[in-house]
């Protein structure tokens, strides 16, 4: 009888057929589990004819492909043994299985390597885990260049969604048909990468926000990628995974091992919300370090204020008016240790400047905890100036190419922290820095790519990587009730294995309230709100130059983890009344916010975003008008989530003073601010909407009311 693995759960199915090598014969919505009587007859509907002009046998697209094996698209595996055993062929050889998680060992006898895979499926939201184990079983090394996670998904899946990006314009969506060959994407710079999110979708033509079925796949690592989506000529489709080595730089001697980094799928058939929606569990279940019962304080950042210019006294009135305000943690950002003027010199000498704070940090943090604040502060480990006490006492920790010169950049290089006293260094620094002070929460960052990264003659991003992940475990063990934000010039390091070890991204270094729309809405696909740092800036932007109205700026950072950038101190009262407005309105729909069910909702105007968060009797609705509509009238919003048979009561909670310039004044129900509405007619007819300016924002509240 042929062998099958079942993995199922209430949304999503998997079958894996065993023999000769493990292959995905169905991935998609949850189907009746078969019974032994049922397991033949089913493998008979999935057997494939054999072509003409090919190779006389069936080849799977096994879950390790094998060029070995006659699968002539990308491999799962490259490596070899000094040049031989350079196209292996596994066969099965065992299995566990444990409810939705499944192990199988595979073995390439005649090149003496091993291969383990494991795949788990989660009960609760479907997402798929996959992570693969070689081992080498050879008394020669065997160098290993490739070893990716690959993922079927059938002929209708001919869609792929990317996300590519740059500092300050991170995320940004490139959709594209795939029907032969391949797309791809690599990432070389050391670091999750502004560039190319290690994420994509794949899904049925035109698939959107709510309709259509879809695939998703994000890579849960901090350092080198490659994501490969491939169309064979026989029509069959694959995902593809997996750490990009450098080379030489894996390689196994005997009974060593290299395991891959977790690829997390999904699956969906209500369009990209069923895939937020599950990623959105999943991480809260399954990923996150913190209590999400503990509500996300909102924070102040000193750094748009006042940069370098450090000042406790100043300090002090800046956290006295950012309590005022509604701000529940402060944060001090760069400048405050020695020497720190700017940004070319002082990184790695992680001491506190005596000239700025004579009196150390204590009085600023006490000041700040007696306003009912936590403190915060800003560190950026993993760097050094050349101008720096560490440099010139440590020349040799540098991560880089012995001979060469390692160019800087944003003045600074990488340290290695491979090097045991480099890392034992920078961990008693910061477990000091910790230890001493009443310090919550700690902001860190990381400015640059890695270039010529090696460790002891050797290319090292792996090597790197997993010690920046044993640092930061060893903190969190240290001192647990520390918060860390994951920040890399803005989101250049976002992915599910750092946020294991962290609780908080720095979306982007734009806080552009309009490039923040598009930023948050594609990184909201895989990241639920709460993780999700989402800033209202000075109206003037740092970044782009821009103005944007406190609404727009205001609206854009509700539904993330909310912070201010200011100095508050030299704001007008009339701004900070404003700032204190949003704050109060995150504040009361904060439980909503970061335990809701977060949607987008489809329109066939690309110049407007419609989103909200729901818990099933209540919703709010944000409708951001991004540029000058296409049309004279907007398209009703037609709302989700809503019980057919109720009433809701609908409330306009924030608009734009400034909203009738392109409307004439008429008795629309927004002139009220408020209506009541039969949830049928909400969903299948929608609401009518005020014309909106562009870049302005409006806020609904939607309500079940009771019988």
């Amino acid at each position: 009888m042929t062998q099958i693995i079942q993995l199922h759960s209430p949304l999503v199915s998997l079958l894996v057929k065993l023999t000769p090598a493990p292959e995905i014969v169905y991935w998609g919505a949850a189907i009746t589990p078969l019974n032994a009587n049922q397991i033949e007859a089913f493998i008979d509907t999935q057997q494939r004819a054999v072509p003409q002009a090919r190779l006389d046998q069936d080849v799977p697209l096994t879950l390790c492909p094998e060029l070995g094996r006659g699968s002539f698209g990308a491999s799962g595996i490259e490596g070899h043994h000094a040049g031989l055993n350079a196209m292996p062929r596994f066969e099965y050889l065992s299995h566990q299985q444990n409810d939705n998680v499944a192990e199988m060992h595979c073995l390439d006898q005649q090149a003496n390597l091993a291969l383990s895979i494991t795949l788990a499926l989660d009960s609760a939201t479907g997402v798929l885990r996959k992570q693969m184990t070689l081992t080498n079983q050879s008394g020669a090394d065997y160098t290993l260049n490739k070893l990716a996670l690959t993922l079927p998904v059938p002929h209708r899946a001919n869609e792929v969604e990317s996300y590519y990006g740059r500092w300050s314009r991170e995320l940004q969506a490139n959709r594209q048909s795939i029907s032969h060959g391949a797309w791809s994407a690599e990432n070389r710079r050391g670091r999750t990468s502004h560039e190319y999110f290690p994420a994509c979708l794949l899904g049925q033509s035109g698939f959107s926000e709510q309709n259509g079925e879809v695939w998703g796949f994000h890579l849960a690592w901090s350092g080198n990628h490659q994501l490969r989506a491939e169309v064979k000529s026989d029509g069959r489709r694959f995902m593809q995974a997996g750490e990009l080595l450098l080379p030489g730089e894996i390689v196994l001697a005997e009974n060593e091992s290299y395991t891959t980094p977790e690829l997390y799928a999904s699956y969906s058939r209500s369009g990209i919300n069923g895939i937020r929606a599950s990623h959105h569990q999943f991480v809260r279940e399954q990923v996150l370090a913190f209590d999400v019962n503990k509500p996300r304080p909102v924070h102040l950042n000193t750094w748009e204020g006042i940069y370098f210019e450090h000042d406790p006294e100043y300090i002090c009135q800046m956290a006295t008016e950012a309590a005022k305000i509604g701000v529940e943690r402060f944060i001090i950002d760069d400048g405050w240790f020695k020497g720190r003027n700017d940004d070319k010199s002082s990184l790695g000498d992680w001491v506190l400047d005596q000239s700025k704070y004579p009196n150390g940090l204590h009085p600023v943090i006490e000041h700040v905890n007696q306003l009912g604040m936590e403190f915060g502060i800003w560190v950026e480990p993993e760097m050094v100036n050349p101008d720096s006490d560490l440099f010139r006492a440590h020349p040799e920790w540098l991560l880089a190419a012995q001979g060469y010169e390692q160019p800087t950049g944003r003045y600074q290089y990488v340290l290695n922290l491979q090097n045991q006293d480099c890392f034992d260094y920078l961990y008693q620094s910061l477990d000091k820095l910790l230890a001493e002070h009443n310090i919550g929460y700690v902001k860190w960052d990381m400015n640059r790519e890695l270039v010529q990264p090696t460790h002891q003659g050797q290319a090292s991003v792996n090597g790197q990587t997993r010690a920046l992940y044993r640092l930061i475990d060893k903190l969190n063990r240290a001192h647990p009730n520390v918060e860390i934000e994951s920040c890399s010039s803005g989101g250049g390091r976002i992915d599910y294995e750092i946020l294991k070890r962290t609780c908080r991204f720095w979306t982007s270094d734009c806080n552009d309230a309009l490039e923040r729309q598009t930023i948050q809405k594609h990184m909201g696909i895989f990241f639920p709100p709460e993780v999700m740092g989402a800033h209202i800036g000075p109206k003037h932007s740092h970044t782009t130059r821009r103005t944007h109205s406190i609404n727009l700026r205001g609206l854009t950072a509700l539904t993330g983890h909310m912070g201010v950038e200011l100095d508050p101190v030299k704001e007008s009262e009339s701004e900070k009344q404003a700032f204190a407005h949003y704050i109060t309105l995150h504040k009361h729909y904060r439980e909503l916010l970061h335990h809701g069910r977060s949607f987008y909702l489809d329109n066939i105007d690309d110049t407007h975003l419609a989103y909200g968060v729901s818990n099933g009797s209540q919703s709010i609705v944000i409708v951001c008008q991004l540029a000058m509509p296409d049309y004279a009238l907007p398209d009703p919003i037609r709302l989700i989530e809503l019980n057919p048979s109720a009433n809701y009561h609908i409330k306009l909670v924030d608009y734009p003073q400034s909203s009738a310039s392109l409307m004439k004044e008429n008795a629309g129900w927004w002139e009220s601010g408020e209506l009541v509405a039969n949830g049928e007619w909400l969903m299948n007819m929608g609401l009518s909407l005020p014309i909106l300016d562009p870049e302005a924002a409006l806020l609904l509240e939607v309500t079940e009311l009771a019988e």
